[in-house]
C-alpha cells in the first residue's frame, strides 16, 4: 500500500466571481443572523426534544454500576489492549504487504467511508480503523455492564452513538480525504462556500438543525409534487377532503378514504407521477378521497385527539356518503394516521357502526410496547418540558419534531449534509422525499400531549377501555374489520415488531406484509422500480420471530398484492365518479390550500 499525495489541480467548477459572491453571502446572512439571534433570545428558544436531565440520568446510572463492577472494567481494559495489539500489528503487516489494514469493517449501510482513500492511503486507513475499533469498544463496554434496565441501556447506546457519530473522522477537514482533496483543489473555496451555506441556513432555517436536505427551489407543491388531478370537496378547521379524478370508466362501488399522518403533509403519498400511491390507487379503479390536514397555529391549541377523529375520518366518512351516496367504504391509514384509524374503528365498533368494510395500516402502531430508539425522547422529564413549551406557544413546531427523527439516523440525516453543505461547500441535490421531510408541520398542544402520554408513555390503546374518545371507551378487540398491515423491516419510527403486535389487538382477519427498507421507502415503493422486496406469512397468530422465520420472500413492490387483496372488498363496480357530479360543491382544485402552509 503506497501513499498517493493529492496534487493541487485547477478545478473547472471554480468561477472568477465565486469569492466575492460567497463573501457577500457571508456578510448578508451573518448580519441577518445576528439580528435574529437577538430577537430569539428576547422571545425565548423553541423546545429541544432532548432534556439535559434525560441525557444525564443514564450516564449517572452507568457510573454507579461501573463502580461496583471492577470485573467489567478489567474486561474492558483487556479488550482495549487486545484491539490495540491487533491494530498495531496490522499496521506493520499492511505496510509490509502493501495492503489496506482490515482489522474491522464498517457496518453494512455505513456510507461514511466509501471514498477509495479510506483504504488506499495508509494514514486515512489507519484513522478509519482506529475510529471503528474505538467505537466498538465503547459500545461493547456499555453492553457488558450488568444490572441496567432495557430503557436505560437503550438511552446509553443512543446518546453514546450521537457523540461517537459526531466525532467520526469523516466530519473533519483534515481527516476526511474527500474534503481535504477538494480543499486543495479549490484552494479553500469549498470552505468559504461552506461558511456561506452555514450562515444562510442558520439565517433562513428553523430549529436546532436548520441545514438544507434538498434544493428548496426544485419542487413546487401542486406542480411536480401533489399533482394528481382532483378537487377539494369538503373542509373544516382541521382538514380538507380531496376527491381524485378517475382514470377508469368504472370504479369499485365502495370509495377509499386515506388518512395520512398529520406529523407531515399528505403528499408523501403523491410524490409526482412515478412515485404516487394515490395515482396508483386511482389507476386501479378506486374512488380515492384523501384527508389533507391543516398546519395548525396557536388558535388551534385546544384541538384534542378526539377532535382529530371527529373532524378527520368521521367527518370525511359523512362527507363521502353525502357526495357519492355510498355509505360503505374502505380505509387506509399511514403512520399516526393508522393509529387514528384504529381508534376510529374501535369507536365505530362501540357504536355498532359498520360502514367501514376494510382497513389498511401502513407503518402504523397500536401497541407501543417497543417504540425503538424513539423511547429515549419519551420520559416524564422530556414530555413535561415539551408540554410547558406547547402551553406557551400553543403547539409543538415541526422543527423540533424533525430534530428528534433526524437524530434516529444521525449519519444519514445529519452528518452527511454537514459534510456536503459545509465542508465540501456544495449545494443540496433535488430530492423529493427529503423536500417533503423538511416540509414539517406543527402539533396542537392538547392533541400532542394526549398522544404522547396515552400512547407512548402508558400504552393505553391496547387496553380494553384504556382510552375514551368522545364519551365512548374504545376497545381494539371489538374491531372485526378485515385488515391489511404493511410494515418495513428497517423502520426506525414504527418498528415492524410493534406494528405486528398491534395487528394482533384486532379481532378481524389480518394480512401482514413486511416490506424492505425503512419508514418511507418501504411504503412508497412503486412496482416499476422493482426494489426492496417483501415478505409474507399467512399465519399472523405466530410470535414475530416465528412469523419472520416462516415468511416467504418476494421480489419487487407489495403494492400489487394489496390491489388483489382490496378487490375483495370493492363491493362491485359502478360508473366512475367525478367530483363535479357529486352532491357537494367543489371548493378548489387539489392539492388545496391547507397543504401550502
Amino acid at each position: 500500500m503506497s501513499e498517493k499525495p493529492v496534487k493541487a489541480t485547477p478545478n473547472p467548477e471554480i468561477e472568477p466571481n465565486d469569492i466575492p459572491r460567497s463573501l457577500k453571502r457571508v456578510s448578508v446572512h451573518g448580519s441577518n443572523l445576528l439580528k435574529r439571534s437577538i430577537m430569539r433570545r428576547l422571545r425565548g428558544s423553541r423546545p429541544n426534544p432532548v432534556s439535559i436531565k434525560s441525557i444525564a440520568k443514564p450516564f449517572v446510572s452507568l457510573t454507579g454500576k461501573l463502580v461496583t463492577q471492577p470485573d467489567t472494567l478489567i474486561l474492558a481494559q483487556v479488550r482495549l489492549l487486545r484491539d490495540t495489539t491487533k491494530f498495531c500489528a496490522g499496521l506493520v503487516s499492511s505496510r509490509i504487504r502493501k495492503k489496506p489494514l482490515a482489522v474491522i469493517e464498517p457496518e453494512q449501510g455505513d456510507k461514511r467511508f466509501l471514498d477509495p482513500s479510506w483504504n488506499d492511503a495508509m494514514a486515512f486507513n489507519a484513522i478509519k480503523q482506529a475510529y471503528l475499533l474505538s467505537n466498538r469498544w465503547i459500545i461493547d463496554t456499555i453492553a457488558d455492564v450488568r444490572g441496567m434496565d432495557k430503557p436505560t441501556r437503550r438511552k446509553l447506546r443512543f446518546y453514546t452513538s450521537q457523540m461517537t457519530d459526531a466525532l467520526a473522522p469523516s466530519n473533519f477537514v483534515l481527516s476526511n480525504p474527500e474534503v481535504l482533496r477538494t480543499t486543495i483543489q479549490t484552494r479553500g473555496m469549498n470552505l468559504l462556500r461552506g461558511i456561506a451555506n452555514l450562515l444562510r441556513d442558520l439565517d433562513e432555517g428553523e430549529g436546532p438543525m436548520p441545514f438544507r436536505m434538498s434544493d428548496p427551489d426544485a419542487f413546487v407543491v401542486g406542480e411536480n409534487l401533489a399533482n394528481t388531478p382532483g378537487n377539494v370537496v369538503f373542509q373544516n378547521e382541521l382538514m380538507q377532503l380531496i376527491q381524485y379524478k378517475p382514470t377508469t370508466d368504472t370504479v369499485h362501488r365502495r370509495p377509499l378514504l386515506v388518512i395520512p399522518p398529520w406529523i407531515n403533509k399528505y403528499y408523501i403519498l403523491d410524490l409526482g407521477e412515478k412515485k404516487s400511491f394515490i395515482r396508483y390507487w386511482v389507476e386501479h379503479g378506486h374512488t380515492v378521497f384523501v384527508i389533507s390536514w391543516i398546519n395548525p397555529g396557536p388558535e388551534l391549541a385546544h384541538k384534542s385527539f378526539e377532535d382529530y377523529m371527529l373532524e378527520g375520518p368521521i367527518a370525511a366518512m359523512d362527507a363521502i356518503e353525502q357526495t357519492t351516496g355510498e355509505r360503505e367504504l374502505n380505509t387506509v391509514g399511514y403512520c399516526i394516521g393508522g393509529t387514528l384509524l384504529g381508534c376510529t374503528l374501535a369507536w365505530l365498533a362501540a357504536r355498532e357502526d359498520d360502514r367501514v368494510k376494510s382497513a389498511t395500516f401502513l407503518n402504523s402502531m397500536m401497541d407501543f410496547s417497543d417504540v425503538g430508539d424513539l423511547e429515549v425522547f419519551i420520559n416524564e422529564d422530556s414530555v413535561s418540558k415539551l408540554e410547558k413549551a406547547m402551553d406557551k406557544q400553543g403547539y409543538l413546531d415541526g422543527a423540533s419534531m424533525a430534530t428528534a427523527f433526524n437524530m434516529l439516523r444521525a449519519n444519514g440525516l445529519i452528518w452527511s449534509f454537514f459534510i456536503n453543505n459545509y465542508l465540501l461547500g456544495r449545494d443540496t441535490a433535488p430530492f423529493d422525499l427529503l423536500y417533503w421531510n423538511a416540509d414539517a408541520t406543527r402539533m396542537p398542544a392538547a392533541m400532542h400531549s394526549f398522544y404522547l402520554r396515552n400512547m407512548y408513555m402508558h400504552n393505553r390503546l391496547r387496553e380494553p377501555g384504556g382510552i375514551e374518545l368522545a364519551g365512548t371507551p374504545i376497545d381494539l378487540g371489538k374491531v372485526k374489520v378485515p385488515s391489511y398491515f404493511a410494515s418495513a423491516i428497517e423502520d426506525h419510527i414504527a418498528p415492524w415488531v410493534s406494528s405486528y403486535e398491534g395487528s394482533r389487538c384486532l379481532a378481524g382477519p389480518v394480512r401482514f406484509v413486511l416490506g424492505g427498507s425503512g419508514h418511507i421507502a418501504g411504503i412508497i415503493n412503486p412496482p416499476d422500480r422493482k426494489k426492496y422486496g417483501y415478505r409474507l406469512n399467512d399465519d399472523s397468530s405466530l410470535e414475530p420471530d416465528a412469523w419472520l422465520a416462516g415468511a416467504e420472500q418476494f421480489e419487487g413492490s407489495w403494492w400489487p398484492d394489496w390491489i388483489t387483496w382490496a378487490q375483495k372488498f370493492g363491493g362491485g363496480k359502478v360508473k366512475a365518479r367525478k367530483a363535479e357530479e357529486g352532491k357537494l360543491p367543489v371548493i378548489e382544485p387539489a392539492p388545496g390550500t391547507y397543504v401550502q402552509d
